[in-house]
């Protein structure tokens, strides 16, 4: 580390400027935003999350919301999608049921979440990442690793100040704010974006990891969730500094493969790269119930309506999937799936619904279900989705039908054109 505070390279978070002296706020503009770090400019990969994605979305279309507690979730039998920052101090988590939610904090709002609208503004924030760098590698709508190893020449700028324009633009032109953690390996990257979340911006170089890592818990090890720690707990080892003290050979005696990746990402070691070809394994879509269903007429409309969602997703992403996956959940909060694989890959809501009818119709035996979910998964182009069935002729009508329906839907709306199992249905629901 450099003797002077005043020699560690900086800049501001807002104008941009460098910071040639150690000072609290900026010298230009007056920010408090100013970013200082031994190794800033040395870094090169980054990992990047929108903060509270869906909830920042909906506070961005509706301004009366912005001072609001927000949660995004389902009905009182659903669970919470996430949650804005004035809804996460009153307690409120991800995945914790509503009624949960709404004890913890009674004054939130509640907004039914709307994924059409998430997934666009995920692919804008990721064709402003693409602008970037090549390399990204999304983890999920609302985050990636970036790998921006070369691109000074390409910016004009290190890394770090490029990420930092980046962060800007995204609140600029899409109204939506994210953090960023930057650092040399994916681990570390991941760590920091979480550190000074909303707006945040860290950094961790590779001289500081141990002593940084040293007093944390082992849940931050990636890979280490609950059940995994309080096996380590049992073991007497609750710190990363206690994994640090252990030698590999001990550590895969005791716990195989995932001991090496605690010895390893104990001491900040990661050498993976960014991956640029990691899509999507299935495309889904699930509905939980706001009271418990039982009989396969209460069950079938939602199992249509649900595959057309996901045959809307799949002709969105030009995919097409050749295995259907049938998911229940059972009031006592036990998980049922039950797949079968397709004669050829598939993105017609026909074939996705009457696949997963046979596979509920062995559900469905009086069983209390609190929620349904149906998806596609050995994704593929869809250049060889859906040949002519020359076994079931009536399925190249309902094709050709169902291709009509969605060119009416796509020009008039989604609700334009309902189907028998849908119709009636959807009006409860509304």
């Amino acid at each position: 580390m450099p003797d002077s505070a005043a020699s560690i390279p900086g800049f501001c978070r807002d104008c941009f400027r460098e910071q040639t002296v150690a000072a609290r706020r900026c010298l230009s503009c007056g920010s408090p935003r100013l970013l200082r770090h031994s190794e800033l400019y040395k870094l090169t990969l980054a990992h990047i999350d929108c903060d509270a994605f869906y909830a920042s979305i909906e506070k961005r279309d509706d301004p009366e919301l912005a001072d609001k507690p927000v949660i995004i979730g389902g009905g009182k039998r659903g669970v919470v999608s996430t949650a804005c920052y004035i809804a996460r101090i009153h307690g409120v988590r991800s995945a914790m049921p509503m009624f949960k939610a709404l004890e913890a904090c009674p004054q939130a709002v509640v907004v039914k979440p709307n994924m059409e609208k998430y997934s666009r503004v995920g692919r804008e924030v990721r064709s402003l990442m693409l602008e970037l760098t090549p390399l990204v590698q999304p983890l999920s709508i609302d985050e990636a690793f970036l790998d921006l190893s070369g691109t000074e020449r390409l910016h004009h700028d290190p890394p770090a100040r490029t990420l930092a324009r980046f962060a800007k633009r995204v609140e600029q032109e899409i109204g939506i704010t994210v953090s960023v953690g930057l650092s040399y390996c994916k681990f570390l990257a991941k760590v920091a974006s979480d550190l000074q979340k909303p707006r945040g911006f860290s950094v961790i170089g590779q001289a500081e990891a141990v002593d940084f890592l040293k007093e944390r818990s082992v849940t931050l090890i990636w890979g280490v969730g609950k059940a995994f720690a309080a096996t380590l707990e049992r073991d007497g080892i609750r710190t990363i500094g206690q994994l640090q003290m252990m030698e590999e050979a001990d550590l895969m005696r005791r716990y195989g493969t995932m001991g090496q990746r605690l010895y390893r990402l104990s001491r900040g070691q990661d050498e993976r790269i960014v991956e640029t070809d990691g899509e999507a394994k299935s495309v889904s879509s699930e509905t939980t119930f706001n009271d418990d269903l039982s009989r396969p007429e209460e069950l079938i409309p939602h199992l249509r309506r649900l595959s057309e969602q996901v045959a809307l997703r799949l002709r969105k992403a030009e995919l097409a999937g050749q295995t259907v996956v049938l998911k229940l959940k059972t009031a006592d909060f036990k998980t049922r799936t039950r797949n079968r694989r397709l004669d050829s890959p598939t993105r017609l809501a026909d074939r996705i619904f009457r696949t997963g009818l046979q596979l509920l119709e062995k559900e469905a035996d009086g069983t209390r279900y609190r929620l349904i979910g149906i998806s596609v998964s050995d994704l593929s182009d869809p250049g060889l989705a859906d040949p002519p069935d020359l076994v079931d002729p009536g399925a190249t009508r309902r094709a050709a039908a169902e291709d009509a329906i969605n060119k009416l839907r796509d020009k008039f709306g989604k609700t334009t054109v309902e189907t028998g199992y849908t119709f009636g249905h959807r009006r409860r629901d509304q």
